[in-house]
This record gives C-alpha cells, sequence and structure tokens, in this order.
C-alpha cells in the first residue's frame, strides 16, 4: 500500500478521534461541570435573579420595569427605552440612553415635566411634596433604561402616597422600605438602594396581610 495513503489515513484517523475528544470534553463535560457548580453554588443568580411571587415568576432583581400603577413604588424613569421597529411581529423593548447632553432642552424638559409629576402624584392630605424634595433618580434615567434599583430618599418621599393609596400606615410602609432598603457593596462600593420590584412584592404581602 502507498505509503502517502497511509500516512494520510493515519492523520485523518487522528484527526478525527481528536475531534470526538475536544468535542466531548469541552461541548459536553465543560459545560455540565460549570452548570453543576453554577447552580450548587450561585442558584439564584444562575437562573436569573427570579423573583417570585403567588408562586410564579414576575420578573427579575436586575432589571427595572415600568407600568406600575400608583398603588406602588414607581422606579427611575427609562426615557432611553425603544421600541422594535425592524420586526413589529414581536413587541420587544430595546435598552438604551438618551444620549442628550446636559445642556439639551429636550433634557431639561423631561426632567421639568418628571419632577412636576413626582410632587403631584405623591403629595396627599397631610404631606406635601416641594420640588426640592425630589431627588435625582426620580426625574433621571439610567443608561440603560432598565435600573431596578432607587434611592432610600426617592422611596422614602412615595411612602405616604403608597400608605394612602392601600390604606396602610406611614410606620407600615417606613418599615418596608427600611427592610428592602441595601447599604454599600462590601460597605463602600456604590449607594444604598432600594430594589423596586423586591418592594412592590413586598409591598402586595403587606396589603394582603391587614
Amino acid at each position: 500500500m502507498n505509503n502517502s495513503f497511509v500516512n494520510t489515513a493515519r492523520l485523518l484517523g487522528a484527526g478525527l478521534r481528536a475531534l470526538l475528544v475536544l468535542t466531548l470534553v469541552t461541548g459536553v463535560v465543560y459545560p455540565l461541570v460549570v452548570t453543576g457548580i453554577a447552580q450548587a453554588a450561585f442558584s439564584t443568580k444562575a437562573n436569573g435573579s427570579q423573583i417570585k411571587a403567588d408562586g410564579r415568576v414576575v420578573g427579575s432583581s436586575l432589571i427595572g420595569q415600568q407600568g406600575y400603577s400608583l398603588r406602588y413604588f414607581q422606579p427611575r424613569p427609562a426615557n432611553g427605552l425603544g421600541t422594535n421597529s425592524v420586526n413589529p411581529r414581536y413587541k420587544l423593548i430595546l435598552s438604551g440612553a438618551t444620549n442628550l447632553s446636559a445642556d439639551s432642552k429636550v433634557l431639561l424638559k423631561q426632567v421639568e415635566d418628571a419632577k412636576a409629576k413626582v410632587v403631584k402624584d405623591n403629595s396627599v392630605p397631610g404631606y406635601t411634596v416641594k420640588p426640592s424634595d425630589v431627588p435625582a433618580d426620580a426625574v433621571t434615567s439610567s443608561g440603560s433604561g432598565l435600573d431596578p434599583d432607587i434611592s432610600p430618599a426617592y422611596a422614602d418621599l412615595q411612602v405616604h402616597r403608597v400608605a394612602e393609596k392601600n390604606g396602610l400606615s406611614v410606620a407600615a410602609v417606613e418599615k418596608l422600605v427600611k427592610d428592602h432598603t441595601t447599604g454599600r457593596t462590601l460597605g463602600f462600593m456604590g449607594e444604598p438602594r432600594v430594589n423596586v420590584l423586591e418592594l412592590n412584592v413586598g409591598l402586595k404581602d403587606l396589603v394582603a396581610q391587614k
């Protein structure tokens, strides 16, 4: 038999064996090991940081939601979000920022309108919100438009309105906010924050208990 043919067949056989071994290791064994470790050590994060209520998934703690009624705590504005215009068969929300400069008249108008709405919505009998009380995160959107958190100051500003709309005491709603306030990561990174979805799930449970 021709040596050239034998060598070619040997090389092809070696290549095929290497392909099968690497496919098994990188395509089966490695993903199973990584998935197993993730599920065992970080199951919540590995599954998308899901939040459940009434036995079903209602969202992720990492992604902010819009469209809450005034009975609930409101998130940051989401002016940078876009909609899918390429394939209108699917209703998709596209994350993004407004890209408006600090001296933009459009941005200034958005902030002024948002501040006026916050003052109007959260001023209830016995509690009046002043424009100077409104924190920055209540009137500006994040870079992604999907920030799941608000500042404790914005959550506190909404307490009286939420209490009035749900027939709860102000003290009970204040405690709810305090219980859902997360401090700085490792004590020094970032700012204290309140996850809006988790807070509203807690609010729903509180209303059900009254």
